[in-house]
This record gives structure tokens, sequence and C-alpha cells, in this order.
């Protein structure tokens, strides 16, 4: 840093030791220590990612009939026999059932793409933090993000928001690039990585948009018309990348594909924009309105990131990282309006601001496990602001907001580490000394001292990432199955129930089935097996057999697919052998599906129990008996 008007403003790149560095070359220890940075995270992704089991039921039944029809597996339909999808886009269905068909259906080849998409995340945070602040600050962010807990959690599940994360930090990657020559090329490819982000998890990848379009439309380094004219440019691409598969499923007779799951008209725009989109954000039927609790993220409100259900998922590092955007735009007041370091500030910042108040305020359906979606911007910003910072610690407020950072991040840790009090209490006060001791250091000048300055330097690393990476370890060291699935060193599964459905067995890892109903589905020779109420029972029913289950109603069971009528065509065409009692049906609001097909079957057909589950023979009606 140098000091301008009073203040440390953050080294440009083009006059700091960023620039100097790229002069002289990269350094020796860089190559290396990105190699173990990436080594290290592939090792904690893919340790142990066997006991997971098959992760969310709901999700891996789409997997398994993504493996044997090509229909479902490009609708993301939830039984090869194409009757109703997943309730979100399938892009993610896409990855992991294409690897389930070059390497055979099972746990490892559904979750080591996942696994595989974390260390891509980490290897493109690394790389765009590293083009505008150097080497060190992007280690500092891969690792930051590598270690964060609720992403050792989701880059080993089988939920979209692994795939969703890896397009945000690809369209991040782009913009950096893009500011770097204001160059449309790029921007244009961060339009359609968005866009893709779109057809994993809809609009919830539209949230890092903010920060991108601000950073570019700040320092890019062109004429503003020209800089409006290439953003209008990206928005374009990125309307193409996502709208083809919209305009796909609109043009396809709805007759000869599988019903969208979760819209109301069956199609993948009200999806997008209704039960996914607005319906996140007002919350009401089917949305988890009013529900609260930490399993749709407590209350609403600017605490929500550090709450009970959260905190222990993401906030570890938050407090500092919004320190180091505030203290980097300070810093940066009087640069010129490209200056780089602000721009990357701009970018990770606004990504952090927007997606966390975005999360915050959301009535509908929100679970802990969202927050890998701030992983990146909180990871970028710690990487650049610590960085900095450091290299301006000849200047006290430097120092002075070094301190309030590994302060702050002391504190916080006690408290989350208070919150789970019986795992490694110790932690929690190692934490708080070696941050007191870091403060002492920086504000009393310790780091002026060649050797006190690195001895600082590590301890301040070590305070700050202590906490979320003895976490991160506890939380990849196990297995978690299940519809909303925690960090932390006890196996967790939401409600318990695959799919997403509340009550039941257990979910995960194809649950815990009936084995003479799952012998009795696997004789079988029709079409479907069997239909059962919503994702819950069906999920846990097709993976345990290997066989086409209807999930009726798909993931709630209030979905109008199948109809009655297209219910009883199947029954007579002989293509379903059994119907399956009990399960989740009309959860959502039941629209003419399991509630209507539950009372036809009980009417025509005889209930015969089945090591102590009601199951109905469709292929004997009472007429026939």
């Amino acid at each position: 840093m140098t000091t301008a008007s009073a203040a440390p403003p953050l080294n440009n790149v083009g006059s700091g030791p960023v620039a100097a560095t790229r002069e002289a070359g990269r350094p020796r220890w860089v190559r290396p220590s990105v190699a173990a940075l990436l080594l290290v995270t592939a090792v904690l992704y893919l340790w142990n990612l066997g006991a997971s089991g098959y992760g969310n039921d709901f999700y891996a039944m789409a997997v398994q009939a993504g493996t044997k029809s090509w229909e479902a597996l490009f609708f993301g339909a939830l039984d090869p026999g194409n009757v109703i999808t997943v309730d979100k886009p399938p892009a993610a269905i896409w990855l992991m059932a294409l690897s389930g068909r070059i390497f055979g259906f099972n746990s490892w080849s559904m979750l080591v793409p996942e696994a595989l998409c974390g260390v891509a995340s980490v290897a493109l945070v690394y790389a765009a933090v590293k083009r505008l602040s150097g080497p060190a600050a992007g280690l500092l962010a891969g690792a930051v993000l590598a270690f964060t807990p609720v992403a050792a959690l989701m880059f080993k599940f089988n939920n979209p928001d692994a795939l969703l994360v890896l397009f945000e930090v690809i369209g991040a990657y782009c913009t950096v690039r893009a500011v770097e020559k204001a160059s449309t090329k790029w921007l244009l490819l961060a339009g359609v990585a968005i866009g893709f982000g779109f057809i994993t998890k809809t609009l919830a990848a539209f949230l890092v948009l903010p920060g991108f379009v601000v950073a570019y439309l700040v320092a890019a380094p062109t004429g503003l018309g020209k800089r409006i004219l290439q953003v209008l440019g990206a928005g374009v691409a990125l309307v193409v990348s996502a709208g083809w598969y919209v305009l796909v499923v609109a043009l396809w007779p709805a007759s000869s594909r599988p019903y969208i799951g979760g819209s109301t008209d069956n199609s993948a725009l009200e999806l997008a924009f209704g039960y996914n989109g607005v319906g996140r954000i007002v919350g009401g039927e089917g949305n988890g309105g009013g529900l609260g609790g930490a399993m749709f993220g407590g209350e609403t409100g600017i605490t929500r990131m550090f709450g009970e259900s959260t905190g222990l998922e993401i906030s570890w590092l938050l407090p500092a990282a919004l320190l180091a955007l505030v203290a980097g735009l300070w810093f940066t007041r009087y640069a010129p309006r490209t200056d780089r370091t602000r721009a990357a500030l701009l970018l990770w910042g606004g990504w952090t601001l927007v997606t966390g108040l975005v999360f915050s305020f959301m009535k509908g359906t929100i679970h802990p496990y969202y927050a890998v979606a701030l992983a990146p911007g909180i990871a970028a910003l710690i990487g650049i602001g610590a960085v900095e910072l450091w290299r301006g610690r000849q200047n006290f407020p430097a120092r002075i907001w070094l301190a309030l950072m590994s302060a702050s991040t002391g504190v916080w840790d006690f408290i989350l580490l208070e919150r789970n009090a019986s795992w490694q209490p110790w932690l929690r006060y190692l934490v708080l000394v070696l941050s007191a001791l870091v403060v002492a250091g920086l504000l009393f000048g310790l780091d002026r001292l060649r050797n006190a300055s690195v001895v600082l330097a590590v301890g301040a690393i070590c305070a700050g990432m202590l906490s979320p990476v003895a976490y991160a370890i506890a939380t990849a060291s196990i297995g978690h199955t299940g519809s909303i699935p925690t960090s932390g060193p006890s196996s967790s599964g939401g409600f318990g129930g695959p799919g997403g459905g509340m009550g039941g067995g257990p979910g995960g890892g194809g649950g815990e089935s009936n084995t003479e109903v799952i012998s009795m589905l696997k004789a079988t020779s029709t079409k479907w097996s069997a239909a059962a109420n919503g994702s819950m029972s069906a999920a846990s029913l097709a993976l345990n057999s290997d066989t086409a289950v209807i999930a009726i109603g798909g993931f709630n069971g209030g979905d109008p697919a199948p109809t009655l009528q297209q219910f009883q065509q199947y029954v007579a065409n002989g293509e379903i052998t059994y119907y399956i009692s009990g399960g989740m049906g009309g959860m959502g609001g039941d629209r003419g599906g399991s509630g209507s097909i539950a009372s036809w079957v009980q009417e025509n057909y005889t209930a015969t129990t089945v090591g102590g589950t009601t199951v109905y023979d469709l292929t004997k009606p009472l007429s026939q008996s």
C-alpha cells in the first residue's frame, strides 16, 4: 500500500506488487502450492464419498431414470416411463446421469461429478482472484472456499447446488477476464455460463449478476456506450443459453413428454418464475411459507445467515469478509475508474451482498445448504482483502482493519463453536487465543520485524481458518443423506424422508424399504413395477428394486401427474403391477393427483399386507376376484 489523502489505498494492479510479480515471472512456489491446494480439495471431497449412499433419493431417482431413458435424462424425469420431472431444471441430472451411463449407476458414479465440480470451482476462484490480486490472494481464496463447511457438504451431495456454484464461478472468471481488456468475447461467455446456471437452478443463478454488471460497467477500460452495449449483448447470450431449453419444453407436445414437476401449468417457464421464482421470495402454498424453523433457514431478517440454522454452514468468515469489502472500497475510493482491485471487490462484494440479502429476507422455501452459493464470494473477499491489506501493513489504518478482521473471526468462531459445545470444546478457546495474539501483534507492529512478520502471517491464517477447516473435515468424514442435509460432525438428513418428504422412513442410500416389497417389485415385468404417492415413497422403492416406479404427484404428491384418467389407462394397458399405499400425498395441494388415485384404487382393488406395507395388486380388480 501507499499513502494517499491520509488513507492507504489498496495496490493497483498496474503499479503494485501484482504487476511486479507478473513482470518478474511466476514465483517458484506458485505451481506446487496450487497443485497442493487442488489435491487436498480433491481428497477432502472424494474422501469417504460412498458413505452418503444415494444422498437425496429424490434426485437419485431421477439420475437412475436418466441412465435408463434418454428422454428421462433430457427432461429430468423421476422415472424412465417419463410421468413427471423433478421440480428443478435438469442440468445437474444430465451431469450425474451421463456419468452413470458411462460407469454404471451407483453412488460413486453419481457423486464423483459433484466432487469434481467442487475442485473445479476452487481452481477457478483461485484463477479469478489471482488475475487481479496475485497468487497469494488466489490461494487464500481457494482454500477458504474448499474448507467452507457447507461446501464440504454440498460438493459431496447430489443436489443441484454443486453445479450451480460451478457455473456461477465460471461466470465470475469470465467477467474478470472481460474487465481486464473490455473483452466482448469473455463477457458473452459469462452470460452463457449464467444461462446454464439457470438450467441448473433457475433464478438462483441470477443472484450474482448485479455484482458482475456493476464491476464491468464501472471498471472496463472502454467508453460507457460500449460498456452498456457489451452488457446488453451478454444479456442476450444469457437469454439464449437459458431459453433454448425452456423453448424446447414449450414446443414439445405435452402428451409425449413428462409433466414439469412443481409447475402449475406444465411449463418450464412457470416453474422458473413461479414455484422456483417469485414463490421463493414471497412464500405461499407449496413453498415453505410460514413454516420457519431450522430446516427452513430460521426467521427472516438481516441476521438469518448468522443464525442457529445457517451460521454453522457459512458464516465463519462472513464478518471478516464484510470488513474486507468495506476496507477495500474505502482505500480505493481515489483510485482510477479502471482500478482492478476495486473491480474485483465490486464483483465479489456484489455477489456476496445480493445473495446474502435475498437469502436473508426471502419468505419461501429456503434451506441452510442454499448458503453454499455465498461461499465463493466470501472466499474471494477474504483472499483479496487480507492479502492487499497485508501488503499495506506499514500504514497503521491497514493494520487496524486486519486486526478487526482477525478479532471478529476469533470472537464469532468462538460463538459458533459454542453452539455445538460438546464437539472439540478446546478448539474455540485455542482460536480465541490465537486471534488475540494476532490482533496484539498487528496493533503493536510486530509485523515490521522480518522474522516476526512470517510468524504473524501464519498465525493470522491459522486463527482464521482453524475453525472452518476442522468443521469442514468433520463434515466430509461422515455420510449425509436426506432432503435437507446440514454440515457438521453428525449425519443429518432433514426430515429423514428421501426427496424432501415429511415423515416416513429414513432417507438417503435408497432408504430402508420393506425387503419383501422390494423382492416383489423385482419380480415384475411391467413398464412400471409400482406406483406410490409422492417421491418420498417412490424413490426408495425405485432405488432399492432397480425398477421403474411412478411417483404420483411428484416431489410433494401435489402435482396433477399422472391424472386419474392417465393412471386408469396405465392400469388398463397392464403397465403397472402394484400400488403401494401410504407415502406423502397432496402436501403441496392435491390438484387431481394422488388423492383421487388412492380413492379409486381402494374402491376397485383388494388391499393386502406385505411386510407391514399395504399393497394393491392392480392386475386383479375386485370384479375379477
